[in-house]
């Protein structure tokens, strides 16, 4: 039987929240109309105040130690802000208890927080600062250096927090009013992270409070995180997978989070494995495809003596991962098969690869329980509604449906089966505008309402999958339409490339042909293109087999794993062989 829980701050009379399980039940209750009643972040964090949210190279941090640090650093906010709120707050801070102060901080003061990212370059910030109209600049000591340039040039403000701040659980006195203040953010901007701007200018995408409580709400669902979940989390803080996969949605849910400076690969192990003295045992990890490949190859260095002696045998190894880590996540970027495969011989654990995006959240997903997929991505999250579609002009909307589904069903349209389209997302998860670009958001939605995700998408019994975008991952060649993303996942299965990217280039005779750039595992051990087409005639489709080859030392990728498609089809062009 659900039960209410009576929480209270320091010297704060007692108020009735909803505990955990009926959050959760209410969720699942209410799915088949979702979305579900809104609540906020902070409404779920004073039930939660007691428990310990963040662990960070600092220590530990209660929920409601960092509630209270988060309103003192808004006071020390407000004398630089003008009266009026949903002014953005640029931020730039480690990926520790200082983040999700700043992030709290613009939040409680009905701001909208704008993550800056610390390897990006300063003509990078300065274009978030600028085009976001920050007014004002918060960063911890560290990266003082970085904003100070930023400050001077656009007259902003700096505001300087630290962990070390003293805090006092009274500073934030709970009172009803305060909980009905908080419960009013759902319509009001949240956030504004910008995309990578692999086609243009980066545009920032706004979320609103209710875009972020359904996005996390479906998370919650249909990851069933819970309160004795610890979250390992060495992703990058300016994304969604990193800002509400691994750290708002398991907040929401009275988890742990263990938030890591930057990902380092003995780090992660140590703490999957055997973790430091006084530190939770997290059971649950996500990173993208080239954060576990590099776990992979530090797995075998230490195992076949190129990192020395090492004590865990990989029995142990697979014993440990298998018994107490309950989920592991792939995402941002195609996971490649043998990397899965892999994965799974070392840890026991299948990846659960999902697809989402800065506009939308997660999307597809596959299950928790039950079988995951290669290459594919599942089913839709809750309160997502997807459609495959091709164009048609002469179409009142513009384009022919061939299937559309939702959580509980996909349909799809008679002599329609296994064809592919644009994807199409549609439902309260989905972001609000790009800043300050109406025709940009005009542009981002079809007549009807869907979001345009600009990625080819296939259903195939009873799943979906992601054939890459649109615009540079499908290569027409010769009357077929031939998926850059697998001919990559062929290609690494080759012995000696470690990694690859597939682009189309102009051709006069098939309109395009399949080129690809290579990286090998051991580069003295020559590849050329006749030997690669020759493997490659006995293990894909010959409309597949690359017509261009050109090794590289090492593929280039953002921070999520991404490649930058029109950069590599420049290289080939260029210089091939």
């Amino acid at each position: 039987m659900a039960y209410i829980a009576r929480v209270t701050l320091k010297g704060v009379p007692q108020i009735r929240l909803l505990s955990w399980s009926r959050f959760t039940r209410n969720i699942q209750r209410q799915l088949t109309s979702f979305p579900p009643p809104y609540e906020s972040l902070f409404n779920r964090c004073v039930e939660h105040q007691s428990r310990t949210a963040i662990v960070d190279q600092h220590g530990s941090h209660s929920y409601a130690s960092i509630l209270a640090r988060s309103a003192l650093l808004k006071r020390k906010l407000d004398p630089f802000l003008r009266e009026s709120s949903q002014q953005r707050i640029a931020f730039l801070c480690p990926n520790d208890s200082r983040y999700v102060t700043a992030q709290w901080a613009s939040w409680l003061g009905e701001n909208v927080a704008v993550p800056l990212y610390r390897e990006h370059p300063r003509p990078v910030l300065e274009y978030y600062v600028k085009d976001s109209q920050s007014s004002i600049l918060v960063t911890t000591e560290e990266y003082v250096d970085h904003l100070e340039p930023i400050s001077r040039d656009l007259n902003l403000p700096v505001v300087v927090t630290d962990w070390e701040s003293p805090v006092l659980e009274d500073t934030l006195p709970v009172t009803k009013q305060i909980l009905e203040d908080w419960k009013r953010l759902k319509k009001k901007n949240a956030q504004i992270l910008y995309t990578s701007g692999t086609t243009g200018p980066p545009k920032g995408v706004v979320t609103t409070h209710h875009n972020i409580y359904v996005q996390s709400a479906g998370l919650v669902s249909s990851w069933e995180y819970r309160p004795s979940d610890v979250i390992l989390h060495t992703l990058p803080l300016h994304h969604t997978h990193g800002i509400i996969n691994a750290l708002v949605a398991p907040l929401y849910a009275g988890s742990t989070v263990i938030m890591s400076p930057r990902f380092d690969a003995a780090e992660v192990w140590n703490y999957l494995l055997e973790p430091p003295s006084g530190i939770p045992r997290p059971n649950i990890y996500m990173a993208v495809p080239t954060i576990y490949a590099r776990l992979i190859e530090h797995y075998n260095n230490l195992h076949t003596g190129s990192g020395g002696t090492y004590s865990r045998s990989k029995e142990f190894i697979r014993a440990t991962c298998t018994q107490k880590i309950r989920l592991m996540i792939s995402g941002s970027a195609a996971l490649p098969v043998p990397v899965l495969e892999r994965w799974k011989e070392i840890t026991g654990h299948t990846l659960l690869e999902r697809y989402g995006m800065t506009e939308i959240g997660m999307a597809l997903g596959n299950p928790l329980h039950g079988k995951r997929k290669p290459g594919f991505v599942g089913k839709p999250f809750p309160g997502v509604k997807v459609s495959i579609v091709k164009p048609n002009a002469y179409s009142p909307k513009g384009y022919d449906l061939i299937a559309s589904g939702d959580d509980f069903k996909t349909t799809v349209m008679q002599n329609h089966e296994n064809e592919c389209g644009e994807l199409l997302i549609k439902g309260p998860n989905v972001f609000k505008e790009y800043w300050n670009r109406p025709e940009a958001t005009e542009q981002a939605f079809t007549s009807d309402g869907w979001f345009r995700t600009g990625d080819t998408a296939q259903f195939v019994d009873g799943d979906y999958r992601i054939l890459g975008r649109t615009s540079s991952d499908i290569i027409k060649s010769g009357g077929y339409k031939i998926s850059a993303l697998d001919v990559e996942r062929h290609l690494l299965a080759h012995p000696n490339i470690r990694d690859c990217a597939v682009v189309g280039l102009p051709d006069l005779t098939w309109g395009e042909k399949v080129a690809c750039a290579v990286a090998l595992h051991d580069p003295r051990r020559e590849l050329t293109l006749q030997s690669l087409r020759e493997w490659g005639k006995r293990e894909m489709d010959s409309a597949m087999v690359p017509a261009v080859l050109k090794v590289v030392d090492n593929i280039p990728r953002n921070a999520m794993g991404k490649v930058n498609k029109k950069d590599i089809a420049a290289q080939l062009s260029c210089n091939t062989r």
